[in-house]
C-alpha cells in the first residue's frame, strides 16, 4: 500500500528539497540498515516535518551564563537557565560583530622608570612598526617654503603651499599626484573643501578655489588678502580672515556670502575651527582670543590668553571640544577649559617665542618651537595644575629646518607632518591617531561611488549657519518656561516685564487715569471737522491750561476711589497670580531659614482642583 501511495505520487515532494542532516551524515562503519531515503513515503513526509524545539539536540550553555540550581520550581528553573544562556549567547555574538572597537590605543612604554620614551628616536619607531606604517616616515626636500600642511578628513590626501606660491596636492599613500602649481605669489593657507576634488588657496589679494586638476574655479573677490582658511564640512562654509580684520562665511554650495564680521583687532595670522560646534577661534596681536559664530555681530568669548601676540591656537577633537590650547610670543603655552574660562588649567614655558601647537584625534599635543618638535599626552596637558611646569613628555625630534610653520596630525594614522623652510617632513607618533574609523563619516579606503554619494548625503544633510552656538546641545530641547504674563484666557501672552510702563502700572492697580479721562472729555467739548483748526489755533496760555486740568489732589483722590468698584479680569487674575508667587517665595524663605517646616503630602491631594 505504502509503494502504491509513492507512485502516485500523492504527497508532490518540493522542486528544491531542503538540507536535512540526513542527506549530508557519513555512513556509520559496519552492516548496512534501512534508512529513511529507503522509503519513498517517509522520505516524502519527512521534507514536511521537523523534530520539536524541546527534542532538539540544543548545544551546551556558556561556561559565563548563571546557575540556578538553587530554585526547586522545575519549570521556573528550566526558562531563568534557557533565558540566561540565550543573552551569554547574544553577548558573544554583539562582541564578534563589533566594528568600532573601544579599547585604548596602544602608546610606547618602557620597562623601569629610569627609560624614557622620548628617548627612542624615529630610527627605532620605524623599525618596529609595521611595513605600511612605516610610511609616514617620509622627508620631502623642497624649495619655496615655510610650507603650510592640510590633510582631507578621512586622512587619505595632503595638500601643501609654500610662502612663494608652490602648491601641491597628493595621495601619500598610494604616491600619485593630483595637481602641482607654480602661481608665483605670495600664498599664506591652503585648505580642502568638502573632499580633494576641490581646495582653496588664501593667495596675495583674493582666495582662490581650484578642482583636483589644479584648474581654477572661482576667484572670491570678497575676501580679501587672506591669512588663514577653514571649512566647516557640515556647514558647506569657507571661512576666512585677512589683514584687514575681517572673518568671512562664504557658503560654497550656494556661492552666497552668508556673513562678514568686523573683529576691530587688526591684523590676525591665527585662527582654528572647534570640530564639535563649529565655532571659530581666532587669536590676535594684543593677546586676546575670540570666539565667534555667524548669528553674532560681536565675539561670543572674549578672553586675554596672553601678554603678546597669539602665534597659535588649537582644539582637541577627542574631547567635544573641552580644551583649547594657545601659544603666544611671549614663550608661554597654555591649555584652557572651554566650559569655563576663569583661568588657564595648565601652562608652561616653550623655548622660543613663535610656537605652533595642533591636537590629534586621540588628544596629544604637539608643540613645535624653537628647533624641535614635542609631544604631550593626557591625562596630564588636561589636569589642573598650578605651577609653571611643563607636563610629562611623551616624544621629542628635532627638526634643523626653520622656521617650524605648520603642524598636522594625519587622522587616523599615528603620522605628524611639520610644514618648515626646507619642505615637509613626517614623523611616527605611536597611539595619536584613531584606529577605527566610521566608514559613513570619513572612509580612507573609499572609491569614487562612495565619494559622490557620501557628497550629495552630505549637501542634502547641510546644516544652517544659525544652528553654529557654543552649547548645540540646544537643538531639540525644550523652551524654557515664560516669565510673568498678562495672559488672562489665552488672550495676551505679553511678558510683564516687557510691558510698557502704565501697562504695568494698570495691571498692579497703580495707574492715574485721569489724563485718558480728560483727553476724553476735551475731545467731547469741541468735536466736529473744527476740532484740528481749533487746536492749531489754540494760544499757549489755552493748551497749558488744559494740561493742568484734573491735576488737583482733591480730583485724582475722587477718581481713585471711583475706580475701586471697576473689576478688570484681567488685573484681578495677574494680581492673584502675583501674590500666589509672593506666597510660595516666603515659604521657600521660611523653610531654607528653619522657621517653619515643610508640609507633608496628603492622601488627599489628588483630589485637590489645580489652579
Amino acid at each position: 500500500m505504502d509503494s502504491l501511495i509513492a507512485k502516485a505520487d500523492a504527497i508532490r515532494p518540493l522542486s528544491k528539497r531542503r538540507r536535512t542532516d540526513n542527506q549530508h551524515a557519513r555512513p556509520k562503519p559496519g552492516p548496512s540498515k534501512k534508512t529513511t531515503a529507503d522509503d519513498p513515503t517517509a522520505a516524502s513526509v519527512s521534507q514536511h516535518t521537523a523534530l520539536p524545539r524541546s527534542l532538539r539536540p540544543s548545544s551546551p550553555p556558556p561556561e559565563e551564563a548563571k546557575k540556578y540550581s538553587h530554585i526547586h520550581n522545575k519549570k521556573l528553573r528550566t526558562d531563568l537557565a534557557r533565558q540566561s544562556a540565550q543573552n551569554a549567547r547574544s553577548k558573544r555574538l554583539v562582541k564578534d560583530a563589533e566594528l568600532l572597537l573601544t579599547e585604548e590605543a596602544g602608546l610606547m612604554e618602557v620597562d623601569g622608570d629610569l627609560e624614557k620614551t622620548w628617548r627612542v628616536g624615529q630610527d627605532e619607531i620605524a623599525a618596529a612598526a609595521g611595513q605600511q606604517a612605516a610610511q609616514g616616515r617620509q622627508e620631502w626636500k623642497l624649495d619655496g617654503g615655510p610650507y603650510r600642511v592640510r590633510y582631507t578628513k578621512n586622512g587619505r590626501h595632503i595638500a601643501i603651499v609654500g610662502k612663494t606660491g608652490h602648491v601641491a596636492t597628493f595621495d601619500w599613500q598610494a604616491g600619485t599626484m593630483h595637481a602641482e602649481l607654480q602661481l608665483r605669489e605670495t600664498c599664506r593657507d591652503i585648505t580642502f573643501l568638502q573632499d580633494h576634488s576641490h581646495f582653496a588657496v588664501a593667495q596675495n589679494k583674493y582666495v582662490f578655489i581650484y578642482d583636483r586638476d589644479g584648474v581654477e574655479l572661482h576667484k572670491l573677490k570678497s575676501h580679501i588678502e587672506p591669512t588663514r582658511l577653514e571649512f566647516l564640512p557640515y556647514h558647506w562654509l569657507l571661512v576666512s580672515v585677512g589683514n584687514a580684520g575681517y572673518l568671512k562665511y562664504q557658503d560654497t554650495s550656494t556661492g552666497q556670502l552668508v556673513v562678514e564680521h568686523r573683529t576691530k583687532l587688526g591684523a590676525c595670522h591665527t585662527m582654528c575651527q572647534n570640530p564639535h560646534n563649529a565655532v571659530i577661534h581666532l587669536g590676535h596681536q594684543n593677546g586676546t582670543v575670540t570666539l565667534w559664530t555667524p548669528n553674532l555681530p560681536h565675539p561670543a568669548v572674549r578672553l586675554l590668553a596672553h601678554l603678546g601676540p597669539v602665534a597659535s591656537v588649537s582644539v582637541d577633537p577627542s574631547s567635544a571640544g573641552r580644551y583649547m590650547a594657545t601659544a603666544g610670543q611671549d614663550g608661554t603655552v597654555k591649555v584652557w577649559d572651554c566650559r569655563n574660562w576663569k583661568g588657564a588649567i595648565r601652562t608652561w614655558n616653550a623655548r622660543g617665542g613663535n610656537a605652533v601647537i595642533d591636537w590629534s584625534q586621540k588628544g596629544a599635543l604637539s608643540v613645535a618651537t624653537g628647533g624641535s618638535v614635542n609631544v604631550y599626552t593626557k591625562p596630564a596637558i588636561q589636569t589642573p595644575f598650578a605651577p609653571v611646569v611643563a607636563p610629562p613628555l611623551y616624544l621629542t625630534h628635532p627638526v634643523p629646518h626653520r622656521p617650524l610653520s605648520s603642524l598636522r596630525f594625519c587622522p587616523f594614522q599615528d603620522i605628524l607632518t611639520i610644514g618648515h623652510s626646507k619642505g615637509v617632513s613626517g614623523i611616527l607618533v605611536p597611539g595619536v591617531g584613531e584606529p577605527n574609523f566610521d566608514s559613513s563619516e570619513a572612509d580612507p579606503f573609499e572609491n569614487k561611488k562612495a565619494r559622490r554619494e557620501r557628497e550629495v548625503k552630505s549637501l542634502l544633510d547641510k546644516i544652517q549657519p544659525d544652528a553654529i552656538v557654543l552649547d548645540p546641545d540646544f537643538i531639540g530641547s525644550l523652551a524654557p518656561p515664560p516669565k510673568l504674563s498678562t495672559a488672562v484666557d489665552g488672550q495676551h501672552d505679553i511678558p510683564y516685564a516687557r510691558l510698557p510702563r502704565h501697562e504695568r502700572l494698570k495691571v498692579s492697580g497703580k495707574a492715574d487715569e485721569t489724563e485718558d479721562g480728560d483727553e476724553d472729555d476735551t475731545s467731547d467739548g469741541q468735536g466736529g471737522e473744527g476740532d484740528g483748526q481749533a487746536r492749531k489755533g489754540a494760544s499757549k496760555a489755552e493748551k497749558e491750561k488744559k494740561k493742568m486740568r484734573g491735576k488737583n489732589k482733591t480730583l485724582k483722590r475722587f477718581l481713585r476711589k471711583q475706580r475701586k468698584n471697576v473689576i478688570d479680569p484681567r488685573a484681578v487674575a495677574v494680581r492673584a497670580k502675583l501674590e500666589k508667587e509672593r506666597e510660595e517665595r516666603r515659604k521657600a524663605k521660611a523653610i531654607a531659614s528653619g522657621a517653619e517646616q515643610p508640609r507633608k503630602p496628603s492622601a488627599l491631594d489628588r483630589f485637590k482642583r489645580s489652579s
